[in-house]
């Protein structure tokens, strides 16, 4: 037996979660589970600053399991490590009481050894059992408050993941086939010529783009992304979907057939989402929309690198890496400012205004050198979109600041210290503290590596010109919508599938005809509603059984490994 081979370091930082997992679930450290979170991470931080040279191979495991990093998947890991372990932290407070902990505990550990396992996965099965982990369990995380709206955005996030791996699977059998390999380089190169291969990209796109949001595909992540605790939320929003990404990053072949479609799905996602946002007054699923819109902006950039072989994925991971961070800190601050009043409630809503700043792409904010460094790698109506964007994301994410404000302040009921306490708790404003900052300061310090610009191109006067005038045009926006008392018509919470009920509803009529054809056609309708009724009853009973069955964690641990066992031995034949 030849045991592993290379720097154990991405090894450690892999299995390292998942023993925490299982200590989690031992009796005498259930209760206190969460305490474990924090530590989960580690070895993924030092791997991200120590730097991860060479390629480790585990021969014995699947089908030999052969982990590295290049350069873009690298800095998103970093980022994954960092956030991780700042919504772990927050955890400790925000969380403090909460119903099961030690299972909650347990799929958080497992989501981050999926999600990390994304970007060093070097072949195609370890990468898919990596993507199926951190799919599949993060639906635990969505659901854990039990709520009616956690349930049903559960329900549709673990539909559209089965979905997504369904589309993931059949092109990576076709790209293995091709390749007569599975090693992802390979597989990626292969794609371009192979006889199926239009249609392998296709799939490709379709299953990365249900976890990073990409529209039409996005209907799970408004739901999930408020029904799921805070920090929760900002693993999903900052990290979760950045496997997503990679995926794109990793596979999407060099001038593929399809590329221009996908960017213009990039940038339709792009405003669409943002617009979109303005819909509801739910401050998290205001975010959420936002990060539909980021992602739509990211993957128009990772397609726009693949226009030629020698197109670069720096500028994506560069914007990414930023918005992990700022997205990250706006989910935690929602709770920062929740459990705030006076000066501290101001003081948390103006860093967030700052961080909102940065995301729209304001002058000498990392935002800005994050989408000036991206702009280089486009042609000029994407550099157009890309400029204009900033203009509907500072829209929505002043909306946002416009709803938070008018949230209620909370304070915990079982904590005495925090009974009219007016300023947070440390454990709740670190982290968003310390996010912020990162935003504010990291893109500045990767500015010489990532961007291939000069150091003075952020002061230039046409940068600023560029950066300034779209969100000018979106503070200018809010503004006007402020005296008109904001969008009629919005809603509490959101509900993408709205329209197409709504469309249901306005075909279930019939119009009616004369004599026995009237009279048939009622009696169908009849029969059918009925029927319909019945099904639905049924089915609505059966969902409520399998959701009964998922919330207890023996049937649902077993469930999550017997799946992610299944797809591992399908991925290996």
């Amino acid at each position: 037996m030849i045991g592993p081979s290379g720097p154990m370091l991405p090894l450690v930082a892999l299995i390292w979660p998942l023993l925490l997992g299982l200590v989690a679930l031992l009796p005498p450290v259930r209760a206190h589970a969460l305490r474990l979170l924090p530590l989960a991470p580690l070895p993924a931080i030092g791997l991200a600053f120590l730097g991860g040279q060479g390629v480790t191979v585990v021969p014995d495991v699947l089908l030999g399991v052969t982990l590295g990093a290049g350069r873009p998947a690298m800095l998103l890991l970093t980022l994954t490590a960092c956030l991780w372990f700042a919504a772990a932290v927050h955890a400790q407070k925000s969380m403090k009481g909460t119903a099961n902990p030690a299972v909650f505990s347990s799929f958080w550990c497992l989501t981050l050894a999926g999600n990390l396992g994304v970007f060093l996965a070097q072949d195609v099965a370890t990468f898919y059992v990596a993507f199926a982990a951190v799919s599949l369990s993060a639906y635990f995380l969505v659901v854990h408050e039990a709520t009616a709206e956690a349930l049903r955005a559960g329900r549709l996030y673990i539909v559209l993941a089965l979905v997504g791996e369904v589309c993931l699977l059949v092109a990576f059998l076709i790209g293995a086939s091709a390749a007569d390999s599975l090693m992802i380089g390979q597989i990626r190169l292969a794609l371009a010529d192979a006889p199926l291969g239009t249609f392998a990209v296709a799939l490709l796109v379709a299953g990365f783009g249900i976890k990073a949001g990409l529209m039409p595909l996005h209907v799970w992540l408004p739901l999930a992304h408020p029904a799921a605790p805070t920090p929760a939320s900002a693993v999903l929003s900052g990290a979760i979907v950045k496997a997503g990404i990679v995926g794109l990053m990793l596979f999407l072949p060099v001038a593929s057939d399809i590329t221009t479609i996908v960017i213009a799905l990039g940038f339709a996602t792009a405003f669409g989402g943002a617009l979109a946002g303005l819909r509801v007054r739910q401050p998290k699923a205001i975010l959420a929309y936002s990060t539909i819109s980021q992602m739509g902006l990211v993957i128009a950039l990772v397609a726009a690198a693949t226009r030629s072989p020698g197109g670069d994925m720096a500028y994506a991971a560069y914007y990414g890496f930023h918005h992990g961070l700022a997205k990250g800190a706006l989910f935690l601050g929602v709770a920062l400012v929740a459990g705030s009043r006076g000066r501290w409630r101001s003081g948390g809503l103006v860093l967030l205004a700052a961080v909102a700043l940065s995301v729209a792409g304001a002058p000498l904010t990392g935002g800005g050198l994050a989408k000036a460094a991206a702009k280089t790698g486009l042609g000029a109506w994407e550099t157009f979109a890309l400029t204009l964007s900033a203009a509907t994301t500072t829209l929505v994410l002043g909306w946002f600041l416009v709803r938070l404000a008018a949230s209620p302040t909370k304070h915990a009921e079982d904590d005495a210290e925090a009974e009219g306490a007016r300023h947070p708790h440390p454990l709740i404003a670190g982290p968003v503290v310390a996010l912020a900052l990162a935003a504010v300061v990291s893109p500045w310090w990767l500015w010489s590596a990532w961007s291939g610009l000069p150091a003075d191109y952020p002061m230039r006067l046409a940068t600023l010109w560029s950066a300034a005038w779209p969100v000018a045009l979106g503070m200018a926006a809010i503004a006007a919508m402020a005296r008109a008392n904001w969008p009629a018509g919005t809603l509490e919470a959101a509900d993408p599938l709205r329209a197409a009920r709504a469309a249901g509803r306005r075909l279930a009529p019939l119009k009616r005809v004369p004599g026995s054809l009237a009279t048939m056609r009622a009696a169908i309708a009849d029969r059918s509603t009925a029927a319909v009724r019945r099904a639905g009853t049924v089915a609505a009973k059966g969902a409520e059984t399998l959701e009964g069955a998922l919330l207890q964690w023996r049937i649902s641990g077993l469930a999550i490994v017997v799946s992610v066992l299944a797809i591992a031995i399908l991925a290996a034949r």
